[in-house]
């Protein structure tokens, strides 16, 4: 590799990091999310510094904000692209997680209600405990509604040992 194609790759790469660090929040942000410095993460940001991200940095703060930004980069200065998760995997983990969401839900309202009907009656303040908490599972239940209709829409997904196939 030329001393050219290295700098290009080094810049390339300095660029995403300055973008990943900005989509998470700035430099402060960045710093609590992945437990460095300041400083440090400010050395990554600027790009008169040699200072790289760690691979599982770069991962983290992807992660955080969603965009797989030094990911990309890097796929791309080797000629690669990254592609989104097909609809079947991205349907199974939508599903997954609006399913789990109104377990837990139904788990909080009959936990309320038990403690509260315990003593045979139900105060105003509970009543609008327990109101809320329905709210809550009112929403997750809609999820999970629009997360099956992904599914629908994708021909369904068959489970193998525990994740989507």
């Amino acid at each position: 590799m030329t001393a050219a194609n290295a700098d290009q790759r080094h810049y390339r790469i300095k660029a995403a990091q300055r973008d990943l660090i900005a989509a998470c929040g700035g430099i402060q942000r960045a710093a609590v999310i992945v437990a460095f410095s300041d400083a440090q993460v400010g050395r990554w940001n600027n790009g008169a510094q040699p200072d790289m991200m760690p691979v599982h940095v770069a991962l983290a703060l992807e992660g955080e904000c969603g965009m797989p930004l030094v990911t990309s980069a890097m796929a791309s200065l080797n000629n690669r692209r990254l592609a989104d998760p097909d609809g079947a995997v991205e349907a199974a983990n939508s599903v997954t997680r609006s399913y789990t969401d109104v377990v837990r839900q139904i788990g909080e309202v009959m936990t309320a209600a038990a403690l509260h009907l315990s003593d045979g009656q139900i105060t105003p303040a509970e009543a609008n405990e327990q109101d809320k908490l329905m709210a809550h599972l009112e929403r997750a239940i809609a999820d999970h509604r629009k997360s099956l209709a992904q599914v629908k829409a994708v021909g369904g997904f068959t489970v193998v040992h525990g994740g989507a196939a």
